[in-house]
């Protein structure tokens, strides 16, 4: 028997999940949770077999959550199961070693082979998704990641030079080259592009 865990923000969608997969014969739903703080705490209490995972929810977000689990070296094997192919996502969710990635427009018989597959220790991740992170790369480094993350949520350059131990002018440097690379006018344009692409 298959334990899994669903962690998903939408009620209705959780619970169609939940009551599709426990029909199949050899599948058991173990718990569910509606946030990421909430999915993290279960999961390393029951320590299903896999875990489906939405990205996008409260508190944690579905990659946090599945890095976490990665970083504390829990048995159980996530699934993420997402509505957006952002080509960032699927980057960090391969650096995170998630053993699959797909898209929540598919059939439920495609997702309870992709769920026995990883079961058996394969990965499965969505053909769309694979081919826009081979079309489209992220063009920044970590640093530059990090930089323009600290950006986004508003921090001066004052601010990311104190958090990070960096001279003013090393900032505005990483700040001038991370516009140039992403063709954008300001820090707040290049900020907006990479969380649309799912690069910070």
């Amino acid at each position: 028997m298959i334990r899994l865990f669903i962690a998903e923000d939408q009620r209705m969608l959780l619970g169609a999940l939940a009551s599709l997969l426990d029909l199949e014969a050899d599948m058991k739903v173990i718990g569910q949770a509606m946030n990421g703080e909430e999915a993290l705490e279960a999961i390393l209490a029951l320590e299903p077999d896999v875990c489906l995972m939405d990205i996008e929810m409260p508190v944690l977000n579905g990659l946090e959550v599945a890095d976490e689990l990665a970083r504390r070296s829990s048995p159980s094997k996530v699934i993420i199961l997402t509505t957006f192919a952002r080509p960032g996502y699927f980057e960090r969710a391969v650096k995170i070693g998630v053993h699959g990635y797909l898209l929540k427009d598919g059939e439920i018989d495609e997702l309870a082979g992709a769920i026995r597959a990883v079961t058996a220790g394969k990965r499965v991740f969505s053909p769309e998704l694979t081919f826009d992170v081979i079309r489209e790369e992220n063009p920044l480094t970590p640093k530059e990641q990090e930089i323009l993350r600290l950006a986004s949520l508003g921090k001066t350059t004052k601010e990311i030079t104190s958090e990070l131990y960096l001279s003013s002018g090393t900032v505005r440097n990483y700040i001038s080259e991370i516009i140039h690379k992403l063709d954008a006018k300001n820090r707040t344009e290049a900020a907006s592009i990479a969380e649309k692409k799912g690069w910070i």
